[in-house]
């Protein structure tokens, strides 16, 4: 991997990662377009360690709303603990958080063979997901009321959500995408859907990151596979955050459906060049 691919692949995955269009997807065709996936599970580590930048991305954007949970969430449960139903907003967000993420991580570790293996870069997988994600998009569009704000959240409605989250394991769902579906099918407005998207994301990033980093430390033997990881993150948590910055302030006037057209027309043309042989799954 060159110094620009990398460079790509990091620009490709801050852009996709909060865009509802699928990082896992782009990354799988941009890195077969180079020619740069041969090892499935290196390939995987690599997506999960760029994916650090984007997590950078989400602190420096939220940092302020991550430090009034923090403090509304330690002060309100250990130091001056209070009945949930009593608590602040941004207390109970740090609850709603980690009920949230519950799914991902149990249906992550259960299936951690499955999604280290194949079927991360299978384009087929991957242009079905766009599709019919997609679909179910253009359905939440369709039958949402878009009236429950932030203070509106239930217990529920998060677990529901980090379920959503749980379906973007599957690649080419896009973890942004399932999640502001699974919001606009509870009745959230589109920009409160996505920013408790991407408040929900902070943990599984980090969780999966971290891990990936961990285990596969060890197997970076050069110091250009090291420049081109922080080359790659460094990418990634610029467009990371433009690309937040983009999606809060497009949704507050318009729908996803840019969005779902999108997702359609790439998924058909990958089945198309599957089908002409072109490329390979």
């Amino acid at each position: 991997m060159s110094f620009f691919e990398a460079l790509i692949l990091g620009i490709v995955q801050g852009l996709t990662e909060f865009l509802p269009i699928s990082s896992t997807g782009h990354l799988t065709l941009a890195g077969k377009s180079m020619g740069l996936i041969s090892n499935d599970q290196q390939w995987t580590a690599f997506i999960a360690i760029i994916q650090l930048g984007t997590l950078v991305a989400i602190l420096i954007y939220f940092w302020k709303d991550i430090i009034n949970i923090l403090i509304a969430f330690f002060n309100e449960n250990i130091f001056n603990r209070k009945k949930y139903s009593e608590q602040q907003l941004n207390s109970k967000l740090g609850w709603l958080i980690i009920i949230g993420t519950i799914p991902v991580v149990v249906i992550g570790l259960g299936f951690k063979d499955i999604i280290e293996g194949a079927f991360t870069k299978n384009l087929f997988v991957i242009s079905i997901s766009l599709i019919v994600l997609a679909i179910i998009l253009a359905i939440a569009e369709k039958t949402a009321k878009f009236k429950k704000e932030m203070k509106d959240i239930t217990i529920l409605d998060s677990l529901l959500i980090g379920l959503a989250q749980a379906v973007a394991l599957i690649p080419g769902s896009s973890r942004s995408g399932t999640t502001i579906t699974g919001g606009l099918f509870i009745g959230l407005n589109r920009e409160t859907a996505a920013r408790f998207s991407f408040l929900l994301s902070i943990p599984a990033i980090f969780a999966s990151g971290m891990l990936q980093l961990y285990q596969e430390i060890g197997n970076i033997s050069s110091g250009d596979e090291i420049v081109n990881l922080i080359v790659a993150t460094v990418a990634s948590a610029i467009s990371g955050y433009f690309a937040i910055d983009f999606l809060l302030k497009f949704l507050r006037k318009n729908s996803t459906f840019v969005f779902i057209y999108y997702r359609i027309g790439l998924g058909l043309i990958i089945l198309g060049l599957l089908y002409s042989n072109i490329i390979n799954p």
